[in-house]
């Protein structure tokens, strides 16, 4: 079956006391091509960590996430091989995933795909000459976070992973933003968006879930 698919995802983290938290508990859930799918629910509810399985970053202690019916693995190590470079993540807070020692310009191309639409992509965020020169500590979260999706874009995944990303924006950036997804989500490409905003969700989404 098509999509970014987790099936009975099981995930546990160990305390301090070194007894076991489980985050997750026979979680499953379908992202399908061509569609936004919103993830909705209470701060604490793992829906952060369940981005993170479905991306490669959190290996579960059991159950399986496929991507296009391939098995997704640990991205770092040679399990996840097969689908590297198919999922793609933006975080809540741009400047733990974009290099201070790197201008936008050097962020955005580092993972770029050959042959892709670098010009189109940078119109469409809104990135000016101007502002591709600087490094991240001298622009605003929301024009860093511009470039952290536009890196994304730029990368042609099969999938993207959006976690609370427009939660620190202005309604003008998030608009922006979320025209660019809508875009790509034409193109074929499957989007999941973790969000606490009940709105921006509903308004956006093709479907809705809850943990």
């Amino acid at each position: 079956m098509q999509g970014l698919i987790a099936s009975n995802v099981i995930v546990e983290f160990e305390r301090p006391d070194g007894s076991l938290w489980r985050v997750l508990d026979r979680v499953s859930l379908t992202v399908p091509p061509g569609k936004i799918t919103g993830l909705t629910g209470q701060s604490g509810r793992g829906k952060t960590t369940l981005g993170r399985v479905m991306a490669g970053l959190v290996v579960p202690v059991s159950g399986k996430v496929t991507c296009n019916t391939m098995p997704v693995g640990n991205v770092r190590s040679r399990s996840g091989s097969q689908t590297r470079g198919q999922i793609g993540m933006v975080f809540q807070s741009p400047r733990r995933s974009c290099d201070p020692r790197l201008t936008l310009q050097k962020t955005i191309l580092q993972t770029a795909s050959r042959g892709v639409d670098i010009d189109r992509i940078l119109s469409d965020m809104a990135l000016t000459a101007d502002l591709l020169r600087r490094f991240p500590a001298q622009v605003s979260d929301g024009q860093l976070q511009r470039a952290a999706l536009a890196r994304t874009l730029a990368a042609e995944p099969e999938y993207i992973i959006l976690d609370e990303m427009t939660s620190m924006l202005d309604p003008a950036t998030t608009a922006t933003l979320m025209d660019a997804i809508k875009r790509y989500t034409r193109s074929g490409g499957g989007v999941l968006m973790i969000s606490h905003d009940h709105e921006l969700v509903e308004a956006v989404s093709d479907e809705i879930r809850q943990l």
